[in-house]
Formats: C-alpha cells, sequence, structure tokens
C-alpha cells in the first residue's frame, strides 16, 4: 500500500539521543520547519535547556529522561507523546555510543553495554513506535545506522556489529508491517563519519585519543537526510557519499577492502593526543560537560553538504544510478590503487 507521510510542520516527531550530535541538529532543524517534538536523552538536565532554547522559538516541545536500553523508559517516551500530542507521526531512533579499541582488550561488560543502547535502543524504539503509531494513521520509522552496517572495520568492531545488528532488524520490520499492509515507513539511515561528540563520548581502550578517518561530514547532512525521509517514503539513505561508496566497493571487492581497512584504519582511527588517565567518556552514563553540543570540531576539512546524499534523496533514478557509479568508480580507483 502507498504511504503518505504529513508535511513536518503537521508532524509529531520523537528523537532520541537529542541532546547531542546528529539527535541535536535534527531536533533544531525539524523546529525550524514547525514540528512538534518528543525530545529523549538521558538527561534530564540538558533536556530541559534544550526545551527552553526551542520553546522561546515557539515551538511545542515534550521532554523525556530515558535510557533506550531499558524497555520501560522507552514505553515513557510513547507514552508522553500520546499524552501530550496524541499520536506519532515520525520516530527517529537516534540514541548511540562506540568503544574505540581491540575487541579481545575490551571488557566483556562494556560489549553488552554499547548492544544495549545501540541495537537493543533501537528495537525498543521501533517496536514501541509500531505499538503506538500502526492504528493511529501511520508515519515513519527512521533508524540511525551508519556506513559500518555493512562494512566492519578495525577498533570499532562491536560498534559495526551493532550497527549490522541494526540494518538487519530494520529490514526484518520493514518486511513483516509491509506484509500485513501496515502504514508504516521503516527507513534505515547510514551516515559516513560525522562531525559530532561521537570520538568525544566514546570510550577508549588506545593510547591515544579517538579520531574519525576522513572524509567528515557535518551532522546537518544527516539531519537533512533525516528530515527528507521524514516526509517521504524511502527504504534507506546513505548520509555522505563515502558511505555509499564504502558499503558498494565492500560487496563488489571484500577483499580488497579488508586490505584497504587495515592498511588506513589503524591509524586514522588515532589522533595524536595522548588519552587522559581520567578521560570520561559516555558509554554508561551522560557527559554533562558535552552535551547540547552538536560538533566536536575536527581539525580536518568538514564537508557542509554532500552531492551524493542530496541527489540520491531527490533526483530521478537515472540520476541517481550516474551518481551511484561515480561512487562504484572511486570504490574500484581505491581498489585499484592497494593492489599496486
Amino acid at each position: 500500500m502507498a504511504i503518505r507521510l504529513r508535511r513536518l510542520h503537521d508532524q509529531v516527531m520523537v528523537i532520541t539521543g537529542a541532546t547531542s550530535g546528529i539527535g541535536l541538529t535534527t531536533a533544531r532543524m525539524a523546529a525550524a520547519r514547525g514540528a512538534r517534538l518528543v525530545l529523549a536523552a538521558r538527561s534530564k538536565d540538558a533536556l530541559a535547556e534544550l526545551a527552553d532554547e526551542l520553546r522561546a522559538r515557539g515551538v511545542q516541545v515534550e521532554t523525556v529522561a530515558a535510557d533506550v536500553g531499558e524497555i520501560d523508559d522507552v514505553e515513557r517516551i510513547g507514552a508522553q507523546a500520546i499524552d501530550r500530542f496524541g499520536r506519532i507521526d515520525t520516530w527517529v531512533n537516534n540514541a548511540g555510543i562506540s568503544i574505540f579499541g581491540r575487541l579481545e582488550e575490551i571488557a566483556p561488560e562494556d560489549h553488552q553495554r554499547l548492544f544495549q543502547t545501540n541495537f537493543w535502543g533501537t528495537v525498543n524504539g521501533s517496536l514501541e513506535a509500531v505499538r503506538r503509531m500502526k492504528h493511529r494513521g501511520g508515519g515513519a520509522i527512521i533508524n540511525v545506522g551508519s556506513e559500518v552496517s555493512e562494512r566492519s572495520i578495525p577498533m570499532q568492531g562491536m560498534y559495526a556489529s551493532s550497527k549490522h545488528a541494526v540494518k538487519g532488524f530494520t529490514d526484518a520490520l520493514r518486511m513483516e508491517l509491509e506484509k500485513e499492509g501496515a502504514p508504516l515507513q521503516v527507513t534505515l539511515v547510514k551516515p559516513a563519519a560525522i562531525d559530532t561528540m561521537f570520538a568525544v563520548h566514546a570510550k577508549n581502550y588506545m593510547e591515544r585519543e579517538p579520531a574519525l578517518p576522513p572524509p567528515v561530514y557535518a551532522p546537518e547532512v544527516v539531519a537533512d537526510a533525516i528530515l527528507y525521509c521524514a516526509e517521504n517514503p524511502k527504504r534507506e539513505a546513505y548520509a555522505g557519499g563515502a558511505s555509499k561508496m564504502i558499503a558498494a566497493g565492500s560487496k563488489l571487492m571484500p577483499r580488497m577492502f579488508d586490505r584497504y581497512m587495515n592498511a588506513t584504519m589503524f591509524k586514522q582511527q588515532k589522533s595524536d593526543v595522548p588519552t587522559a588517565p581520567n578521560r570520561r567518556d559516555a558509554l554508561y552514563k551522560p557527559d554533562p560537560s558535552s552535551e547540547l553540543r552538536q560538533r566536536q570540531g575536527m581539525p580536518q576539512n568538514v564537508h557542509e553538504t554532500s552531492i551524493y546524499t542530496k541527489t540520491s534523496l531527490r533526483a530521478s533514478p537515472l540520476m541517481t544510478a550516474l551518481v551511484g557509479g561515480g561512487a562504484l568508480f572511486a570504490a574500484f580507483t581505491l581498489s585499484r590503487r592497494l593492489t599496486r
């Protein structure tokens, strides 16, 4: 069945992980376009400050202090959204965290905590969204995956595993809803490396501070893709052309991309700054010093836009295929360099 989505100015939108990075950027951009917002994050204080900021601009906002890894917390998000606004039109599962280090060196409880947030948080949010939305007119469920949803990388192995799991769950949920004719669009957004607080929030087992490999994109690239998919039914969206290139190249030349990862990722994910012995992270609880920041401020050039993302979302199928072909050519060229 054809799914019709409301315009943003007529939507009630739930966003998890709303006080930092992609979630914060999406919340502010959605507010600017008139959406009514239900914002969830672990920090009650940061949520209150963000709500005050948006309400001063005339935005209707509900906040819920919640850990998405806890089912009861996620049920409160859905309940408060319905109590305040009567419906939910888009639910964005964005909350996530990473760990930098070799898999065998990371404590099992840290592995489990990461999965609790990234995978089970997405599962909890998606199923709550289905329960609250399916019989109230439908809408969009947008899960934020990653460029590593289809290509694992070293030094963030469990993060990549969680995003593989998010993709598998999202695809299965989409098919089940399509089979029953439910009026729900399920979308997976796959960002490339993004200039957010991602590396700062991550737990770090390395001797140097984490870094993101180039190219790095602005969080607005992802937020724009999320908001486009909130209004226009899409199966998936790549936020940043590098994400498409990595996915396409890995499918066509998996062994070559293993070599590429081994040649680059061990170095590119380490900065020149030694890790402080008292370093804080946000794996188990929020870090107040890094809340309400959209960007970390990467030392390398940050791409403010993505031609591929804009084209693939908005252009004709022919133009999208041409741009996608460019991504495949870039992947092929990279593989050729690695064989020399």
